[in-house]
């Protein structure tokens, strides 16, 4: 049996089928299933920030739904790509008369946020923009903890850093979101 043979590519419903692990999440990167790191608290009060203030934003303006860590898109078929965002928005003009799927959402989001965890590399996150742009998200919020920014990319080819004291906006995706860079970081510091 060859390497290639070995190494068959897994599709976006094998990937939906697994059996779950406990302790272990996987995306797919060009159909090969890759391990992704669990996270750790301060990630989880940062995902829960950004929930409590996008959330109630876009259902009062009936924009569309936003997700939480661990809702997984299927980017690109064959190979496929599974992308797992930590938080995420899909406009309601893009959810279909059926609705939101139980598996893979089977399309880029418009917003894909992620938020970086001390062992990530910086040429993987980029790697990972640029998959999300190329796909077809509109905005990507890159959130780095350790320094208190987020890097904004667009669409557009245009990216932005912004540290605690800038205002981080919804663009055209979230119209007339705003937000201080620094309240996303507040849960750092303590209550």
């Amino acid at each position: 049996m060859s390497i290639e043979q070995a190494k068959r590519l897994m599709t976006a419903e094998e990937l939906w089928e697994m059996p779950e692990v406990p302790g272990k999440r996987y995306e797919l990167v060009k159909g090969e299933l890759i391990e992704v790191p669990g996270a750790g608290g301060l990630h989880g009060l940062i995902v829960k920030v950004l929930l409590r203030l996008l959330d109630p934003f876009a259902l009062a303006r009936d924009l569309g739904e936003v997700f939480a860590d661990g809702v997984g898109y299927t980017i690109y078929r064959d190979p496929d790509v599974v992308r797992i965002p930590d938080v995420s928005f899909l406009s309601r003009n893009r959810i279909t008369d059926t609705g939101v799927p139980e598996g893979y959402i089977p399309l880029a989001p418009d917003l894909a946020v992620e938020i970086i965890s001390p062992g990530d590399r910086a040429e993987d996150v980029y790697a990972k923009v640029r998959e999300y742009l190329d796909a077809g998200v509109r905005l990507v919020w890159v959130l780095w903890p350790r320094h208190r920014s987020v890097t904004v990319y667009s669409s557009t080819g245009e990216m932005r850093d912004l540290r605690e004291g800038d205002v981080l906006d919804g663009g055209d995706v979230l119209p007339g979101f705003q937000v201080r860079v620094a309240e996303l970081f507040e849960v750092s510091r303590g209550r």
